[in-house]
């Protein structure tokens, strides 16, 4: 169980780098465009998008969709840990998410193309898909 749940723990810890790094880069950022939370009632990080730089942006784009997709990952991977799938194609579909996530989230974050990042997004949803078989194949076979 635990091999097949050590992706997950990266990719929440990657969630984690991707927190501290859109903060690391927003605030100064919003300093320096004379934005003062002090008397700001409600509103969200989207409401930043043209106030500041939009390579800023990104990395807060990128947490958000890390909050996104991924939370399907987590909630398969815990089900085929529970079957007891931990086999080694189980795990390499598991680890070839993550790291195409992190792959995507590093382009979103410093480059931001978005057709590539597409084509990251969409192989990494085809490991999520796999994963997702394997956990209805596994929670209906006798």
């Amino acid at each position: 169980m635990k091999p097949l749940l050590q992706p997950a723990a990266v990719l929440i810890l990657w969630s984690m780098v991707m927190w501290a790094w859109l903060y690391a880069t927003r605030i100064p950022a919003m300093r320096k465009a004379g934005i003062d939370l002090t008397d700001r009632h409600g509103g969200t990080g989207k409401d930043l998008d043209g106030n500041i730089p939009d390579k800023v942006q990104w990395k807060a784009h990128n947490y958000n969709h890390l909050m996104e997709q991924p939370t399907l990952f987590y909630a398969v991977v815990v089900i085929l840990a529970l079957l007891g799938d931990t086999s080694e194609t189980t795990r390499q579909i598991a680890w070839d998410y993550v790291g195409l996530r992190i792959l995507h989230s590093l382009i979103q974050a410093l480059w931001n193309r978005t057709i590539v990042r597409w084509a990251i997004f969409m192989l990494a949803s085809i490991a999520l898909l796999l994963l997702s078989i394997r956990a209805v194949v596994g929670a209906f076979s006798a």
